[in-house]
């Protein structure tokens, strides 16, 4: 038995919905739009607040567009899936671009009819910095579920990770890549790097308590070497080395905030003690 159309579905168009996660993506979220709209049955864009023309520019390019207050990416992808009116979804953010080899794949996989059997589909990300004209596929590590069945999977509502989780059936990986531009600069990545790490500190320390001052001295070398090796950043030469030194910046904040916060707590409640007393 295979999946059959959703009757909102337009014939030349796929039963499936995307949805986009956004704030303060104007400049970036035309690409995103664009690259699935002609093929999909609907585009919904929840926007958490925008200062920018977000909302007006992916209303204009067809989008539906939703507000919801920010409560975490989990929570806000938990949001998203469900204004969703098709079986199947996919999940894309406002910095990611199907490419044309992942939107054919998809289109080949609802003309051959999806299995019952299966649930989801891994998609391949590859990371893009604004300093590159091209990514290479061996830089690819991250290949998580994006294309799904609501009824039998879903985004976990974690505030941190956004992740989907399966509760029956198949996941298969599909070939065609997801193009990640998540960052206009460094100077943008620095930006999201001190935003991103204070929720991963919090959640960091809340799961395993405060770092230890060895894991803060061997998280940046390691974590350099895990980007230039491991995920084979080397193959992108300079822009390599200059990737793999930002991830490691990154992980050393993470460690880095969580001590600080573990030592302001425990300095609160010992001011704390010698007032009572």
């Amino acid at each position: 038995m295979t999946t059959k159309d959703s009757p909102m579905a337009p014939p030349d168009k796929l039963p499936v919905s995307v949805f986009i996660i956004a704030k303060n993506e104007a400049d970036r979220i035309p690409v995103v739009i664009r690259a699935v709209r002609d093929w999909v049955d609907e585009v919904i864009v929840v926007d958490s607040g925008s200062a920018d023309d977000t909302v007006a520019v992916s209303e204009a390019l067809g989008a539906r567009v939703l507000y919801n207050a920010w409560r975490g990416y989990g929570p806000q992808k938990v949001f998203g899936e469900g204004q969703c009116r098709n079986e199947w979804i996919l999940n894309i953010d406002a910095d990611e671009e199907v490419s044309p080899e992942l939107h054919r794949e998809i289109a080949r996989l609802f003309a051959a009819g999806i299995p019952d059997g299966m649930t989801a589909y891994r998609l391949p990300v590859l990371p893009l910095y604004p300093f590159q004209a091209s990514g290479h596929r061996w830089t690819v590590t991250n290949c998580p579920i994006r294309l799904y069945r609501r009824s039998r999977a879903g985004f976990s509502d974690s505030t941190v990770h956004d992740s989907v989780l399966v509760r029956e059936g198949r996941v298969a990986p599909l070939r065609g890549l997801l193009i990640h531009r998540s960052f206009r600069s460094l100077s943008h990545h620095f930006d999201k790097i001190n935003t991103y790490t204070s929720a991963q500190a919090e959640d960091t320390l809340r799961r395993k308590g405060a770092p230890s001052a060895l894991v803060l001295v061997l998280t940046p070398p390691l974590a350099f070497l895990k980007s230039f090796l491991l995920r084979r950043e080397f193959v992108n030469g300079i822009d390599g080395v200059v990737i793999s030194y930002m991830y490691a910046i990154q992980r050393f904040m993470k460690v880095a905030k969580a001590r600080e916060l573990a030592r302001l707590q425990a300095r609160a409640a010992t001011q704390q003690e010698i007032h009572h007393d």
